[in-house]
């Protein structure tokens, strides 16, 4: 599989979500790449019961938290060792799956009926739109919401872009493809693929040194 042995190596190099956030909570649902900030999963707009896709699960949080507000929750990662840590914390959750497995592939040999796909800093940054998107709307349920985030665009870099995964400082980092879009084009290219609704918005960083915010995509099959 593409890449994996990249996403291995991030996988050893994160230490994955903490056991308790700031209000207390055991699962919560994060957007964006601070702690406690941002909106969670009112975004997924999901009816009692639905049938929701991860694309990118890492380490599992956000598809826990789904899991604990009783949908059936669905991730996908192409790491081993991503998906190893998932299970030994996530694994006895009552809906929650783990597949490996890779995005546009599932998705085209699935017969699965989707109410909501997401991904946050996830494949669906990770893959080529042209293939990725055609397969989210093929297997979203007419009004099922694609939503993801990841790091806005820098200035002028648009398209397909090179992301480092460094290791040792004897070893040569590793190197994955990502697509990075201005929130106009990322809209243009779900509306050409079929999705209604859509929206890309910037969520602002929280107050502090740090001021990259997160760019989040909304549309609608």
């Amino acid at each position: 599989m593409a890449d994996t042995a990249a996403w291995n190596t991030y996988s050893h190099q994160n230490p994955g979500r903490r056991h308790v956030n700031a209000s207390g909570a055991t699962t919560w649902f994060n957007w964006t790449q601070y702690a406690d900030h941002g909106p969670g999963a009112e975004i997924l707009d999901l009816a009692p019961a639905s049938v929701v896709l991860e694309l990118g699960c890492g380490k599992g949080g956000n598809l826990a938290h789904v899991a604990t507000l009783g949908h059936r929750a669905i991730g996908l990662d192409i790491s081993p060792p991503q998906l190893a840590a998932a299970a030994e914390r996530w694994g006895e959750l009552p809906g929650l799956e783990l597949h490996n497995a890779e995005a546009v592939a599932y998705l085209e040999e699935t017969d699965e009926k989707l109410d909501a796909v997401f991904s946050v800093f996830g494949a669906a940054w990770f893959t080529a739109p042209e293939a990725l998107l055609p397969a989210v709307r093929a297997r979203l349920r007419p009004g099922g919401v694609f939503a993801f985030s990841h790091r806005p665009a820098i200035e002028g870099c648009y398209g397909c872009q090179a992301s480092y995964i460094n290791r040792s400082e004897d070893e040569d980092p590793l190197v994955v493809k990502r697509w990075d879009y201005e929130p106009e084009a990322w809209e243009a290219l779900l509306a050409k693929h079929g999705f209604t609704s859509t929206a890309a918005s910037l969520i602002a960083a929280p107050p502090g040194p740090r001021k990259m915010g997160t760019l989040l995509v909304e549309a609608r099959a």
